[in-house]
């Protein structure tokens, strides 16, 4: 059996591609328990996800929760699931095509957009195959997740190196560690809360944001995404003119007993219903696309807690998804991060051109292609 995976065609004089590779999470191919069984078993056996030793939590994993969790998550699935299929997979397909053309009008050099999961399909390791085959020898990994953690963007990248290991010929590879300060992705944040205040009215009494839990024990042993979301809100409530009395932060998806970031969603959409707060607004800056995580947890459960605990109007604010803001943003991070790989002086004649005396070179050489 061969250690490498096989290398694609290649002749002499194949255009030379930059490749960006965008990545997420993932999400099952279905929303049922068959699907959701593999997926689950790939997702949370990944060391970065859960830190419990090996032995016990296969134990856990294996023995409880693959039993279990398959069919809650389907059903769950189930109420956000789409004709076009998971609300993930088709924001971030049509995320790679928008900014393929955004790119396309600012850079001249050929390159190739792939998009690729850390879990589920499209995989990242057939991703990078379609990259390679595409003669991409340089590779921009951009992970959609604004702030850094190691639970999603370490993750990603784990499993880009995965795939890099096995390969014989590796591309060049950077990687975007986070953007979650950036004045454009900022902007526009800021653009869909306003654009969501002018369609219901104005501000609300009270924006919450909310951001994806990791336990304590991560902030504790150095994962600086705790710091990260808290300037994401701080710069958006800048941007929107609001104080400190009419946003507030939280964080949701807790799962198991151990202490998770606080002040957690739960409790204060629980705290705001019971003040009567009148009116509120909440928004999920960690996710570029709306998922299981937005359109049911936080959309649909969220709304259950703060008005059962007699609070007014609740309003989830949709993730940026296809925004031309968010594609002006994600295109402006790409090309930061681009710098030196491409172009906007592209010559396409003289690129053929050298690409055929290479190839004529190659052959006085002895080559066969």
């Amino acid at each position: 059996m061969a250690y490498y995976n096989p290398e694609p065609p290649f002749e002499h004089g194949d255009q030379p591609r930059v490749g960006i590779l965008l990545t997420n999470l993932g999400t099952p191919d279905a929303p049922t328990s068959a699907a959701l069984r593999p997926y689950l078993r790939q997702f949370l056996s990944d060391t970065r996800i859960v830190e419990i030793p090996r032995i016990i939590w296969w134990f856990i994993l294996h023995g409880i929760i693959l039993r279990v969790r398959p069919k809650k998550s389907a059903e769950k699935y189930a109420q956000v699931w789409t004709p076009e299929g998971s609300p993930l997979l088709v924001h971030a397909q049509k995320q790679a095509q928008l900014l393929r053309g955004f790119l396309a009008q600012r850079i001249k050099s050929p390159f190739m957009i792939e998009l690729g999961m850390s879990y589920g399909n499209p995989s990242l390791a057939s991703a990078i195959e379609k990259l390679k085959a595409q003669h991409c020898d340089r590779i921009l990994v951009f992970p959609l997740y604004p702030q850094y953690a190691a639970s999603s963007t370490a993750s990603a990248m784990d499993a880009v190196f995965r795939v890099l290991l096995k390969t014989r010929n590796q591309p060049a590879v950077r990687s975007i560690r986070h953007y979650h300060d950036h004045p454009a992705y900022i902007a526009a944040l800021a653009d869909s809360v306003q654009a969501h205040w002018q369609m219901h009215g104005g501000k609300p009494s009270k924006l919450v944001m909310s951001f994806h839990g990791v336990p304590k024990f991560h902030l504790l042993k150095g994962d600086p995404y705790h710091c990260e979301c808290h300037k994401t809100a701080r710069l958006l409530a800048e941007v929107l003119g609001l104080n400190k009395d009419e946003y507030t932060v939280a964080f949701q998806s807790r799962f198991g007993r151990q202490e998770w970031l606080k002040p957690y969603l739960a409790s204060i959409l629980e705290a705001l219903g019971k003040a009567k707060t009148p009116r509120i607004d909440v928004i999920c800056p960690g996710f570029s696309s709306d998922c299981l995580e937005t359109l049911e947890e936080i959309a649909i459960e969220g709304k259950h807690i703060f008005q059962n605990h007699g609070g007014g109007e609740y309003h989830y604010i949709p993730a940026l998804n296809e925004s031309d803001a968010w594609i002006h943003a994600m295109t402006e991070i790409a090309l930061e991060n681009l710098h030196g790989w491409v172009s906007t002086e592209w010559d396409t004649v003289r690129a053929k051109q050298e690409a055929e005396m290479t190839k004529l070179r190659a052959q006085a050489l002895g080559a066969k292609q």
